[in-house]
């Protein structure tokens, strides 16, 4: 699509988002082509494009069954490319501006138990891949981490002697994030074993590697961390995200503090951040139907 180059340059150069986000928005725009083409439109003349027309896209993108935030997000990334048109291409005009996807049903987020969590994360084993994957898992549920945020650690960002992560999140924003004693222990032991690997020069820095020498990468952190799932016998949809989940749910049941909460998971808006109260009622609910003799049936 024309201008998509410049504007992914702009995403990536002038706003700081990762790869992962451009990417992304680039699937989006993709999308907006596709329908655009199967619609019978000049993919080249989308300064005509009107708002029925988007309309008409939503409705499409509805009946295949793409879920309310999917097409949300979708919208966002086509409202944002017209905005950079406006501003960069001379468009005069934002069909997108003022559109809404419909509205489904919120789920909350899977979150472990914390026996589940213990378990799951307290590997066992004295190899180079098994020390690494212990110090991840640790990590990842002391301190409530994105993957792509753990994968991009690199080893100045820890701070041993006060116990904390100094982590870059989305928008390129940095934040410090305490780490808990267990995890320092295992990056600790896993450092020892790093020193033994051939690192190449250009990942010298990176906390997280492979026995090759190369930073970890997302999809070998998923991986691994599923087959730990069938080792350590926790029977749940395994995924780097439902440790941060269980963090943060697990934090707020016992603080209470959604504002501390907000502030560790990086969350601009408190909103994301309230959802674990919800987590934590379900929690309490669960309590209450076994306990009370007026909850059961």
């Amino acid at each position: 699509m024309k201008h998509l180059k410049d504007y992914l340059q702009h995403l990536t150069f002038e706003r700081g988002l990762s790869a992962l986000t451009c990417k992304n928005y680039a699937r989006d725009i993709a999308l907006l082509e596709s329908l655009v083409v199967q619609a019978g439109l000049d993919i080249d003349s989308l300064a005509t494009i009107q708002s029925a027309q988007i309309r008409r896209f939503i409705s499409t993108l509805n009946s295949r069954g793409l879920s309310g935030k999917s097409i949300a997000r979708a919208l966002s990334a086509w409202r944002g490319f017209y905005a950079y048109l406006i501003h960069h291409q001379g468009f005069t005009q934002n069909p997108v501006m003022g559109l809404r996807a419909p509205k489904t049903a919120k789920s909350l987020p899977q979150a472990l138990s914390v026996d589940q969590a213990v378990r799951f994360v307290e590997i066992a084993g004295d190899g180079i891949l098994e020390q690494r994957d212990h110090a991840i898992l640790e990590l990842f549920y002391s301190s409530g981490l994105r993957l792509a945020e753990l994968v991009n650690l690199d080893l100045d960002m820890l701070d041993f002697a006060d116990g904390t992560v100094t982590v870059t999140g989305k928008g390129n924003k940095t934040r410090i994030v305490p780490i808990g004693s267990h995890a320092i222990n295992a990056i600790q032991i896993w450092l020892q074993q790093r020193a033994l690997i051939a690192i190449d020069e250009p990942y010298a820095k990176a906390l997280f590697v492979t026995q090759q020498g190369r930073r970890i990468t997302p999809r070998a952190v998923q991986y691994r961390m599923k087959g730990w799932a069938i080792k350590q016998g926790v029977n749940s949809n395994i995924h780097p995200h439902i440790l941060r989940h269980s963090f943060a749910s697990h934090v707020l049941q016992s603080s209470q503090d959604l504002r501390a909460v907000q502030e560790m998971l990086g969350h601009a808006n408190i909103s994301s951040t309230q959802i674990y109260t919800h987590l934590d009622f379900q929690h309490l609910a669960t309590i209450y139907d076994k306990a009370h003799p007026r909850a059961k049936k």
